[in-house]
């Protein structure tokens, strides 16, 4: 951001993060600006005849009225280059690591520090040569960023023409990589670095269909209300239901290339604890530190409140840079709620009229704005690293966002302005963390609002569908049943009503509790999760045969393979479906024998 060290302003109104201000008659809407004699950043969010309101990024404390007011002529942009793999940034992108050394833990009001470091020497492979006509989007070379993501060099927005010159071998940021002659003869510098203005969503080829889903290793999620690549998803629930436990395992566990994780609003501790695992974490496909592949961005709940909306238009700019190099990419805000009331804040210090709940009245429009910047697209410039002229690079940006509406009120505005936009609604249950369930997620009120029959038929099995229908109508019919009980009581049930009751009960118990913690069960793939929920509907199909010929459900119960199943979970995923089909085919053994001896018994 550049300095402009000529007067152009001066306070005249101090409310809080909302400071008001005269002669700035060039400034734009969203320009950034330095405000005071600290230099404060600060960003303009109304224009009029007479004064300038800028909302300011850092704590207005000791703020007075007639200091200054600096222009800087651009807006709010992101840095994006090499080395912004395994940093952490605060919401303006000032790197936290680098500015810790150099200040110590505490750090100053309007200090800044450059988002990537200068002089770093960056190995850069060309892929394209002199001659070779570019466009933006175009792939020029890679980096290797990290052991696990080769950084591709693109060329931005704007530019295109023919290539004059290509370096390579060792450069840094501050070094232009190419050079290219326009079609109107000018030459154009192409360096590492670009910038690009957080809220102006970057630009794509084309929208493409959602028909994959996103692998967690959780088996409600996987299984049940699974997350296409490229679409959003929301995690409404209330304090202590294990929202941000959720969030850091997807961004372990998910099938994806890129995380970006920012916390918004949340506490610091929740950060330092993301900050002190990321590095001990291996990634399970590469086995190099997660931090390699993740981007950091903390604003902590003791940080200025204006700049918790930073930080989420950091935080998908970022995953955009990435996602137009081809690569899929997670992207966890935790949590929206915290921007949201900042927003809130925000409104009432500009005394704009109140919506529901003291929110603006633009809330339900900005959330939107925020989560239909997820997608997945067709890059400009199309080709691959390995042949740049192929046009099928394509990327995607999942987007989670956690929720904590207060008492865990799903009327909560900004829970039902998402749940309008996202695509996929993960529902906390209270009683169920409080059981230590987890995911505490509940799946009479959770929802996939996407189809993904088609891939799952063609890549699992083809009765996945069904078996997956199947197992949900039961546990439905479960929630009807337990309110019979609740009312006469479980003798009133038949057998046949009683054994639904123990079938949802494994349902939940063995196949959707899982483990946090230990390793055998902390990951499940999808073909060992397909194989469980496969052994507890085929035990429920066979119970509900074998009492239609009159065996009582005392008998069922005492079967020995019902303790197998409850251990399924504890398989290794290397043997888990050898041995589960080893038990399904039990299963069909033990019930026989047990129709038989029936018979013999009342013959």
């Amino acid at each position: 951001m550049a300095q402009d060290n000529n007067q152009t302003g001066k306070i005249n109104r101090i409310a809080g993060p909302v400071v008001g201000a005269t002669g700035l008659d060039n400034v734009r809407l969203h320009d950034m600006v330095w405000v005071g004699e600290e230099r404060l950043v600060g960003e303009v969010i109304r224009l009029n005849a007479k004064q300038a309101t800028i909302q300011v990024y850092e704590e207005t404390s000791g703020l007075r009225m007639g200091e200054p007011i600096y222009i800087t002529g651009e807006p709010l942009v992101a840095q994006l280059g090499p080395g912004l793999m395994g940093q952490i940034f605060d919401g303006l992108q000032r790197p936290l690591t680098t500015l810790a050394v150099k200040e110590g833990c505490f750090l100053k009001r309007g200090i800044s520090e450059p988002s990537l470091p200068l002089d770093k020497l960056w190995e850069f492979s060309p892929e394209l040569k002199i001659g070779d006509t570019v466009n933006a989007g175009n792939i020029l070379g890679v980096i290797p960023e990290t052991k696990s993501i080769d950084h591709r060099v693109m060329v931005p927005q704007g530019v295109s023409g023919k290539i004059k010159e290509i370096k390579s071998g060792e450069l840094t940021i501050k070094d232009y990589v190419a050079l290219v002659e326009t079609p109107d003869g000018k030459i154009e510098k192409i360096f590492l670095v670009h910038n690009w203005p957080v809220r102006v969503p970057r630009p794509f080829d084309q929208r493409l269909g959602l028909s994959e889903p996103l692998i967690t290793g959780k088996r409600i999620i996987d299984l049940f209300f699974p997350i296409p690549k490229g679409s959003s998803s929301i995690i409404p629930g209330g304090f202590g239901t294990g929202k941000t436990v959720i969030q850091q395992s997807l961004a372990r566990w998910s099938d994806v290339d890129i995380v970006v994780y920012v916390g918004c609003g949340e506490r610091g501790n929740e950060m330092a604890e993301v900050l002190n695992e990321l590095p001990r974490l291996e990634d399970r496909t590469s086995g190099v530190p997660l931090i390699n592949r993740t981007v950091l961005i903390a604003n902590t709940s003791n940080m200025p409140v204006a700049a918790r909306e930073a930080s989420i238009y950091m935080g998908i700019t970022i995953a955009e840079y990435y996602r137009d190099m081809g690569y899929d990419v997670l992207m966890l805000a935790d949590s929206t709620s915290r921007w949201g009331e900042a927003l809130r804040e925000v409104s009432s210090r500009l005394e704009e009229i109140p919506g529901e709940e003291g929110y603006p009245a633009y809330l339900a429009s900005r959330i939107a704005e925020f989560y239909e910047r997820s997608g997945h697209i067709s890059c400009l410039g199309g080709g691959s690293v390995s042949d740049p002229s192929s046009t099928n690079r394509d990327g995607s940006i999942s987007l989670v966002g956690a929720v904590s509406p207060p008492g865990g009120d799903f009327s909560d505005p900004i829970t039902q302005s998402s749940m309008r936009v996202t695509t996929v609604f993960w529902a906390l249950d209270y009683e169920l963390s409080r059981r230590r369930h987890f995911p505490a997620i509940n799946w009479t009120k959770s929802f996939s609002l996407v189809d993904l029959s088609q891939w799952y038929s063609e890549h699992v099995a083809d009765d996945f569908p069904y078996l997956m229908k199947s197992a949900l109508s039961i546990l439905g019919r479960e929630h009807e049943l337990q309110q019979v009980v609740q009312l006469i009581g479980q003798d009133a049930l038949s057998d046949m009503e009683r054994e639904v009751l123990l079938i949802s009960r494994i349902l939940r118990e063995d196949l959707l509790q899982q483990s946090g913690i230990q390793d055998v069960d902390v990951f499940c793939t999808l073909e060992k999760s397909y194989w469980m929920m496969k052994a507890i509907l085929h035990f429920h199909d066979v119970s509900q045969s074998t009492m239609r010929e009159g065996v009582g459900l005392e008998k069922l119960e005492k079967s020995d393979v019902l303790q197998k199943i409850a251990r399924m979970k504890e398989l290794p995923l290397e043997i888990a479906v050898e041995k589960i089909n080893f038990m399904i085919n039990e299963i069909d053994t033990e019930f026989a024998r047990m129709q038989e001896n029936f018979g013999r018994t009342n013959a």
